[in-house]
């Protein structure tokens, strides 16, 4: 049976959980083109990324967030031409129907944690086409001791090359899943697209408007993503066929995974990329990290041939990763950069 006629909607009704400590790959490959078929959401559990990275993490970014508002202002993105930096509370709105998205964020892209020959821009930089350019970080003066400076640079660095490991290792199941040869994505991820977000959902008390919520229902632009979400807060909730919200809550230990509009393009629709929302009205602090992985900015996105048939004729013209992005992140920042 070809890959386009396995094409369905699902009204499910809970997020699968695969098991990357599987070592059966043609079973693991079976469990992922089934989420990515129904889903287009799943959990992973012994990801391999450790705790203690987790922990230092998350405690980096909630003093981030901490900091006064115009200390934060000074790397807005709006002043960067690469998008990357701060990002204040309702500053975007990726559903226009609402007022906006209630939560401020911090955006990174692939940065070595020990630049080679003391270069600060690194090859995979370099050749980070429409999306290139260096990262930006607060000063010393900004935090106050160069410790703290030096501690969130390498808190987030060290999570973001333990995400991207991670992301690395799905390509190949993802190959597999949509069967093709195991290495089929490797020249398409040389220097593959990552951008890592770090957000902060402030709790959202007094009267419920639907119209302002911390992100509203989306698709996301990329391959696929990968999402840390804080333990014991409910915020994210995934949209099923039958356009009920399915809450998909922090499990201990899992990663999210979550296929975006790029993979959609490329397998015709026959993998999902499904719409979700977060909306954090728990009275507490919300902490999420994204990583958003792609292609390499240059290749062309076109449907797979297995995905296309008479029945199943292609959906979208073609387009470089890069642009595809670029202009998704216009949209949703209104930005002309």
């Amino acid at each position: 049976m070809s890959l386009a006629s396995q094409a369905k909607d699902v009204t499910f009704d809970s997020i699968p959980i695969v098991d990357l400590g599987n070592l059966d790959k043609v079973a693991l490959a079976r469990e992922v083109r089934t989420a990515c078929i129904e889903v287009g959401f799943f959990y992973v559990k012994n990801h391999g990324i450790p705790g203690q990275i987790v922990s230092n993490v998350t405690s980096s970014i909630a003093r981030y967030f901490a900091l006064p508002s115009e200390t934060k202002m000074k790397l807005h993105h709006k002043t960067t031409p690469n998008f990357k930096g701060y990002s204040p509370l309702l500053d975007a709105n990726i559903d226009p129907t609402n007022n906006g998205d209630n939560h401020e964020g911090y955006e990174l892209g692939w940065e070595a944690l020990t630049p080679p020959n003391g270069n600060s821009l690194d090859e995979k930089r370099l050749n980070d086409g429409e999306m290139s350019g260096a990262n930006v970080w607060p000063s010393e003066a900004d935090w106050g001791t160069p410790e703290e400076a030096k501690r969130f640079r390498e808190d987030m660095l060290a999570y973001y090359h333990e995400a991207v490991r991670v992301g690395r290792h799905l390509f190949p199941l993802f190959a597999l899943a949509l069967e093709l040869e195991e290495r089929y994505f490797d020249d398409k991820t040389r220097n593959s697209a990552a951008i890592m977000r770090a957000l902060h959902y402030p709790p959202q008390t007094g009267p419920v408007d639907d119209r302002t919520v911390g992100i509203g229902a989306h698709t996301d632009f990329e391959f696929f993503t990968i999402l840390w979400q804080q333990p014991g807060i409910q915020a994210l909730q995934v949209l099923n066929a039958s356009k009920q919200w399915v809450d998909a809550p922090s499990i201990d230990g899992t990663l999210v995974i979550n296929l975006g509009d790029q993979f959609a393009r490329w397998t015709n629709d026959v993998f999902k990329s499904t719409v979700h929302r977060a909306i954090n009205r728990t009275g507490a602090e919300r902490y999420s990290i994204p990583l958003f992985f792609g292609t390499d900015y240059d290749v062309n996105i076109e449907p797979i041939e297995s995905c296309v048939s008479s029945d199943r004729p292609p959906k979208y013209p073609p387009v470089t990763a890069g642009d595809y992005v670029k202009q998704r992140l216009r949209d949703m920042y209104h930005s002309e950069q």
